[in-house]
């Protein structure tokens, strides 16, 4: 498949045009509205400082649908025990930043370079770029962010500053999208930890039709509100209540 460059003009080519190794396109912008026009079509930006921007729709695709999210027999642990507590929106610059920070396994860096970061924040003040926060006492300990258009949410990165932090948030996450009947999860490319936690590869076909089916669907307005608490417990649970990339 040939590779497409993109223009001044708002468009992308269909995402089964995509290479093999699923990169679609490239150059472009990082302008809102191109961004979300990139998430509604199932292609997202994934590049580095060195790389001009990169758009990709690989197949197959890592999705985690809510329902079925895989959580260990530690990590229920840490959730009885109460650990974290899990919030919306109270600081998606300070764990955008946080996701962006170099980790063990890459001293380098990861893939959220400024411009980055700078069009994510964007998308969260505009209400479309969320953050799903593990915090202990006053201290942010770990958690994730990704953007939600209708009954789809795109998970875009995670960290921890404390072991099972972001785990808890995305089974947090999970179970409250679950909950508000929402298709799947965009987990992007595949990764073991992810694998581990009940995520699973589809076609992209498949992907695609749950997205389009999914994109425009309401979901509630308090959904997303600032400092809303996500409790992680099943309703079963007998505990008292109280998500591409690599944590």
């Amino acid at each position: 498949m040939p590779l497409f460059r993109l223009s001044e003009k708002i468009e992308f080519p269909p995402a089964w045009l995509a290479r093999s190794d699923g990169l679609l396109c490239i150059g472009g912008d990082l302008c809102a509205k191109r961004l979300i026009l990139a998430y509604r079509n199932g292609i997202f930006p994934w590049f580095s400082n060195s790389e001009p921007i990169l758009w990709w729709s690989p197949d197959p695709r890592l999705v985690l649908f809510p329902s079925k999210v895989r959580v260990s027999k530690s990590l229920k642990k840490t959730i009885r025990k109460a650990c974290f507590s899990i919030r919306i929106n109270t600081a998606f610059e300070q764990t955008i930043v946080a996701c962006s920070q170099p980790r063990q396994d890459k001293p380098e860096g990861t893939w959220l370079v400024d411009e980055m970061i700078d069009a994510y924040i964007t998308l969260h003040k505009m209400g479309i770029a969320h953050s799903v926060e593990a915090w202990q006492g006053d201290r942010l300990a770990g958690g994730l962010y990704g953007v939600s258009l209708g009954k789809t949410f795109f998970g875009e990165s995670m960290f921890s500053l404390v072991p099972n932090a972001s785990k808890v948030a995305l089974v947090a996450l999970a179970r409250e999208l679950d909950s508000q009947g929402f298709g799947m999860i965009d987990c992007q490319v595949t990764s073991g930890h992810l694998l581990r936690m009940g995520a699973q590869e589809i076609t992209r076909n498949l992907f695609l039709d749950i997205l389009y089916h999914g994109v425009d669907q309401k979901v509630p307005e308090s959904l997303w509100q600032f400092g809303r608490h996500l409790f992680p417990q099943n309703k079963t649970d007998s505990a008292p209540s109280s998500f591409a990339h690599a944590v």
